[in-house]
């Protein structure tokens, strides 16, 4: 009370008194607080008690003034007091013992202010960047501690100070060798060795005046000039520390810290960052530790349709969330921290955020995912896939999506063999479970590499089909004057689809195009399906691929808005999308020349295209669900503006190679199946009609209808052949568009 009392006298003496020039007003203060600690004897009062919050906030205030009315970079009489007096290094003293109690939150306040004010850089000063490394050392000593609030406040601040200053990092890079009381150089408790860490070792005989003498004082004490090269990160320690706490918030602060610290371009930093802090067990750690924490079994479509999560910024309800599905708190903790792994690494220096990568690869995606990946039980197989098929979509960083990619992949370049196909165990058990017994891993699993090949990244790509077209050796290997031309000069092994008697002449008005209406920019015909260059005429491509299907199973023209057109707004965006991604890519333009092609290697499509392939020819006798995830996957890869995979996939005309197939190959086949097909079922025409009806959501689910299967399968490979016809056309006009 008698504390108080003095404090409000004193203000009112300050108040009437004439007022002092700033420098003798500053000392006044900074005296005021020495005296106490000479005359007082009774050190068990708190600090709040005492005039010491007081006489500090006025300094702060009179070096915000002073700095206000001086010219921006000068410094004044109370700030060259302050530096001289070596007044910080008296106060992190006072913070240090904690006396009077609750003095180290007030040091701590006093410090983050007068960073956050002075706009005049303080950070290169041996007497502020000293005391103020020892400071950071004394935060995230004790979890739960009281001055955790200002603690985490500090750091931050000095966070962003070397964020606007990077090269001021190398200050707080603290050589391991000039640590005589710590005995081992290996890292213990974080708390042990923030109390024994020592000063920097700069001589403080002459004190710094600008930003050169500290730039080379910074450089004489940095790792990078000295032979050992072990350095501590103190203040990366703290912030490390201060992530355990049981407060939320501290917490978030803490990684927004650790976010600024990763982004600094000094290699050295990011260097001790990797290599002499437990950043990437925290990381790895925690990302394990939520993901355990999930059910064993979850609803694939809760783990797809949980909203989307931004780390530090997820509010939730335990009740509701238990109430919406078991596990929906746990999922968005691990997809949260998931979300801040991939930000901090997106963040990173290119050399910290590989290495933070490849610790999560190791860490997480080859120690806690793999075995799940790999197991026999189809629920766990189930829930596993669709987890990584969300990881999938959420990584966005270019490294940890690289070392996911090796991770599911592998890292092989070179042209796929069939025996080479199980030499990556997960690689070759992810693709067989496209094929899987269960529908629902099936689907589930088409879902994920869908997912991939939209990712931006190369090597997906490359692994998953255009290694094994690399040497265009699906094509027949024969001189062109060793061909027979027909009379209407095919060559001998090309198929004109317009006369063969399969399909016949009688095209619906629908489907086939004229040049006039759609080809306005199309060469003109000519008696050969291929021109000079290389290109089938793309209006020759479409109608084969809108002609495939025979008419009888044709039913989509008596359905309003359902024509080929429908599809063209779609390839169109979704093509220039791919292209913005695949633009910057050492992608050829134009087929590898067949004078450079090794056309003698036996052809292989590919693991992944086997068993689409594969899928794609027994659509009329899979669930509808999976057709469309199958026919999914081939419509993006024909995307893809690669032209080895533009021939292979979309070119009827090429003249393959004995033994090979390709897309249009395996749709020929599956059409002469339908046909025959076609005439055991009776009423086949109305039935279908009603099926795509009841697809469309225009008639009621009545009674059952026989043959289910095979309807919605043709129904399914219509649709997709007019894709095919609209992915064709787009990609055809982009090229002539560009071309000069």
């Amino acid at each position: 009370m008698f504390s108080k009392f003095t404090s409000i006298l004193q203000h009112a003496v300050e108040a009437l008194a004439p007022s002092l020039p700033l420098q003798e007003d500053f000392v006044y203060h900074w005296k005021a607080i020495t005296h106490y600690y000479i005359e007082t004897s009774d050190d068990k009062a708190p600090v709040t008690d005492t005039n010491i919050p007081s006489h500090l906030e006025q300094m702060l205030d009179i070096l915000t003034q002073e700095e206000g009315e001086r010219e921006s970079g000068e410094t004044g009489p109370c700030m060259e007091y302050l530096l001289h007096h070596k007044i910080l290094e008296t106060l992190y003293t006072l913070g240090k013992a904690d006396c009077p109690p609750g003095m180290k939150q007030q040091v701590l306040t006093f410090y983050t202010k007068l960073l956050a004010h002075i706009r005049q850089p303080l950070l290169p000063h041996i007497n502020v960047h000293r005391p103020v490394q020892k400071l950071v050392r004394l935060c995230g000593e004790v979890l739960a501690a009281p001055t955790e609030n200002e603690e985490i406040q500090f750091l931050c601040i000095v966070c962003a100070k070397l964020k606007q200053d990077p090269y001021l990092v190398n200050f707080f890079l603290e050589n391991k060798s000039k640590r005589p009381e710590v005995k081992s150089p290996a890292v213990t408790e974080g708390r042990k060795e923030s109390v024994l860490a020592p000063d920097t070792g700069q001589s403080p005989t002459e004190e710094p005046t600008d930003r050169q003498e500290a730039a080379a004082s910074a450089s004489s004490s940095s790792p990078i000039n000295n032979n050992n090269n072990s350095s501590n990160y103190n203040l990366v320690t703290s912030l490390l520390n201060l992530t355990k706490s049981p407060d939320g918030r501290i917490v978030v602060k803490a990684c927004e810290g650790l976010m600024l610290l990763v982004s600094l371009p000094e290699p050295a930093a990011a260097k001790c960052l990797t290599e002499n802090t437990e950043l990437c067990e925290l990381l790895t750690n925690r990302l394990v530790s939520f993901y355990n924490a999930l059910p064993q079994s979850m609803d694939p479509l809760d783990i797809e349709t949980v909203e989307s999560v931004n780390w530090g910024l997820d509010v939730y309800n335990l009740k509701e969330d238990a109430a919406v599905f078991t596990g929906k708190r746990a999922l968005i903790s691990f997809l949260s921290w998931l979300d801040y792994c991939d930000q901090l690494i997106k963040e990173a220096h290119k050399s910290a955020a590989a290495v933070m990568a490849k610790a999560v690869r190791e860490r997480f995606f080859v120690s806690v995912m793999e075995p799940q990946l790999m197991q026999t039980s189809e629920v766990g197989i189930l829930t596993s896939t669709a987890l990584l098929n969300r990881i999938i979509r959420q990584v966005s960083s270019e490294a940890l999506l690289q070392e996911m990619v090796y991770f599911l992949l592998g890292e092989d370049r070179e042209a796929e063999t069939p025996a080479g196909m199980v030499e990556n165990p997960l690689r070759h058990r992810l693709i067989e479970h496209c094929d899987h017994l269960s529908d629902e891993i099936s689907i589930m699993t088409l879902r994920l590499f869908e997912q991939l090949i939209q990712k931006p990244n190369q090597h997906i790509l490359h692994s998953l089909v255009l290694r094994s077209l690399e040497e265009r050796n699906y094509l027949e290997n024969k001189p062109q004057e060793e061909r027979e031309p027909l009379e209407n000069g095919q060559l001998h092994d090309a198929v004109d689809l317009e006369e063969d008697p399969l399909f016949g002449d009688d095209l619906s008005p629908d489907s086939r195009l004229s040049g006039s209406d759609w080809l306005g920019s199309s060469p003109p015909q000519s008696p050969d399906h291929s021109k000079s260059d290389g290109k089938t005429e793309v209006h020759k491509i479409v109608n084969s691929f809108l002609c495939l299907v025979p008419d009888e199973a044709k039913s989509s023209y008596q359905v309003e808005g359902t024509g080929y057109d429908t599809y063209l707004r779609d390839a169109h965006r979704q093509f220039r999308d791919y292209c913005g991604v695949c633009q910057r890519w050492d992608w050829r333009g134009n087929p590898k020349p067949f004078e450079k092609c090794n056309l003698d290697i036996t052809f292989f499509e590919g693991h992944f295209l086997k068993v689409l392939f594969d899928r794609m020819g027994r659509i009329l006798d899979q669930p509808y669900d999976v057709n469309l995830q199958v026919t999914a996957v081939l419509s993006k890869l024909s995307l893809l503006p690669h032209p080895h995979l533009h021939e292979y996939l979309l070119d009827p005309y090429i003249n393959l190679a004995p033994g090979c197939r390709s897309l249009f190959s395996v749709i020929v086949r599956v059409v002469g199946d339908l046909m025959l097909r076609i005439h055991r079922i009776p009423d086949f025409t109305p039935k279908l009609l009603l099926v795509r009806k009841r697809l469309l959501g225009l008639e009621p689910e009545g009674i059952n209808i026989d043959h289910m299967t095979l309807l919605e399968g043709v129904i399914v490979l219509e649709e997709f052949c007019k894709e095919l016809a609209a992915v064709a056309f787009v990609k055809y006009h982009a090229a002539a568009s560009s071309s000069p």
